[in-house]
C-alpha cells in the first residue's frame, strides 16, 4: 500500500445531535480530515495528477504548478513528493503558518501573493507564471480541471450514497473551486432527483478561508462550478463558522473553518425541516488554524 491508496473511503459520522429534531431530521458528514493530506483536496489532486501522467501531460522533469489557499497545495506537495515531482504553489501570504509549514515539509516551493489583493490575485499570478514558462510547468489548474469534479462524482458522492441508509434529502456544501459541490451534487441528483442542494455563501469580510464569497464582481468564478445544481443559498458569517467550530470541539470534533460554515448552514436548514436526511462534509481539521486566531 502507498500514500495514494489511503485517499478516499472516509468514514461517515452521525452528527444528528445538532438537529433540533434528531428523530425526524438526521445529519451525516464525511470525515475528510482522515485523508493522508488532512483534507478533502487529496481526492481531486490525486485524480488531477494521476490522469495527467496517464495522458502524458505531466512528464518527468516538469514542475507541478497551481494556486491554492492551502489545502490543495498540501495535497499537491504530498502527492507530488510521492510521485517524484517538484511542486510550486502560489498562495496568499495570509494562509495559515501551519499550512505553509506542511507545504515546505514536503519540499514545495511557495510563491506568496499579497492577501490584500484577494485570493484571485494568486489565481492571476499562477496564470502569468505558466504563460511565461509553459514548458517548465504542468499547470494543474484545479479551477478548470474536470478531474476535480470527477473525483467527487465517482468518489465522494458515490461513497455518500453507499454509506447513508435510505434517500438523501439535502446536501450542504460551499464553493472553493466548485469541484466537490458540482461532482457530489451531480451524483446525488442522478440517484435522488428530489435531493435539495444547498450552497453555503460566506460574507466578503472577514470571509471564511477556502471558500469564495460568490456574487462579487471582482471574483473569478471557477469554470468547473455548475451553479445550476444549487437549489438554494444560505449565507454564513465567519463568526457563525467559528462558533460552530467551538461547538464541535466541545463535542470532540476538531474541525476547520469551512467545516464550521457547512455545519452552521446545516443547523439553519434543519431548523426549517420537519423531516429529512441532511448530508455535508467536514473538509479538514482545526489544527491548521491555530495561527489564524480561530481558537
Amino acid at each position: 500500500m502507498e500514500v495514494l491508496d489511503l485517499i478516499g473511503n472516509t468514514p461517515l459520522i452521525n452528527l444528528s445531535f445538532l438537529s433540533p429534531q434528531p428523530e425526524c431530521v438526521s445529519l451525516f458528514a464525511k470525515a475528510e480530515w482522515m485523508n493522508p493530506g488532512g483534507s478533502l483536496k487529496d481526492r481531486s489532486v490525486k485524480l488531477i495528477l494521476t490522469r495527467a501522467i496517464e495522458d502524458g501531460l505531466l512528464q518527468p522533469g516538469k514542475i507541478i504548478l497551481d494556486s491554492s489557499s492551502g489545502n490543495a497545495g498540501i495535497s499537491y506537495s504530498m502527492i507530488g513528493a510521492a510521485l517524484g515531482y517538484a511542486v510550486n504553489i502560489v498562495i496568499p501570504d495570509n494562509a495559515s503558518n501551519e499550512r505553509k509549514m506542511r507545504l515546505r515539509a514536503h519540499g514545495a516551493q511557495l510563491i506568496e501573493t499579497d492577501a490584500l489583493e484577494g485570493y484571485d490575485q494568486a489565481i492571476r499570478h499562477v496564470h502569468e507564471l505558466y504563460a511565461n514558462s509553459p514548458d517548465k510547468y504542468f499547470f494543474a489548474d484545479q479551477y478548470s480541471n474536470q478531474a476535480n469534479v470527477l473525483a467527487h462524482y465517482h468518489g465522494t458522492g458515490a461513497e455518500l450514497i453507499a454509506q447513508v441508509s435510505g434517500p438523501i434529502t439535502h446536501f450542504v456544501c460551499g464553493v472553493g473551486t466548485g469541484g466537490s459541490l458540482t461532482g457530489i451534487a451531480r451524483r446525488l441528483k442522478a440517484k435522488y432527483p428530489a435531493v435539495v442542494i444547498v450552497g453555503i455563501r460566506p460574507e466578503r469580510w472577514p470571509g471564511i478561508e477556502g471558500l469564495k464569497p460568490l456574487g462579487e464582481k471582482e471574483d473569478i468564478l471557477p469554470k468547473i462550478f455548475d451553479g445550476s445544481l444549487v437549489d438554494r443559498w444560505l449565507d454564513v458569517s465567519a463568526d457563525e463558522a467559528k462558533s460552530m467550530c467551538l461547538t464541535m470541539a466541545r463535542r470532540g470534533y476538531f474541525v476547520g473553518q469551512s467545516s464550521g460554515a457547512y455545519l452552521a448552514g446545516c443547523c439553519k436548514l434543519m431548523a426549517e425541516l420537519s423531516e429529512g436526511v441532511v448530508t455535508t462534509l467536514m473538509c479538514d481539521s482545526g489544527e491548521r488554524y491555530f495561527s489564524t486566531g480561530l481558537w
